[in-house]
């Protein structure tokens, strides 16, 4: 898919720090997350990083496994409402563990983050998230 989005909205995707995944599990209960992410201008990758967590058996890969539908919703938030806006990208995950399109996914996130250098984001361990967009919305005030 192309995305089919006023540039404002496009740029916000591409800029933003940070973003909320919303998925669902098997059992229909929902789950959303902030997460990092970079946009390659067709597709949203987001790596399952080294920062701590209780688990590598995260439940938004058990959830994305059970049920690939999944959105991301980023916006600005300013006490100016006029200012206001955001953009949900609507459409299907799958998780990447190798391969030419996770390594190109750290080489984006790394690029975005400098954080990620330093935790030390493999580009041969992990799992990244690759959600490809079937539709946009997307809001600003004016």
């Amino acid at each position: 898919m192309t995305v089919d989005a006023p540039a404002w909205a496009v740029e916000l995707l591409r800029t933003a720090r940070v973003g909320r995944l919303a998925t669902v599990g098997g059992d229909g209960r929902p789950l959303v997350v902030p997460v990092c992410y970079a946009f390659d201008g067709v597709r949203v990758y987001s790596a399952v990083d080294p920062k701590p967590k209780r688990t590598r058996d995260l439940r938004r890969l058990r959830n994305i496994a059970a049920n690939p539908l999944v959105s991301l919703v980023v916006d600005e938030y300013v006490e100016e409402w006029t200012q206001l806006r955001y953009i949900i990208v609507e459409g299907h995950a799958d998780v990447l563990t190798e391969g030419a399109d996770f390594g190109q996914a750290i080489d984006l996130l790394i690029a975005k983050y400098p954080q990620y250098r330093a935790l030390g984001l493999a580009r041969d361990a992990g799992a990244v998230i690759r959600l490809a967009p079937d539709r946009l919305l997307h809001w600003r005030w004016s």
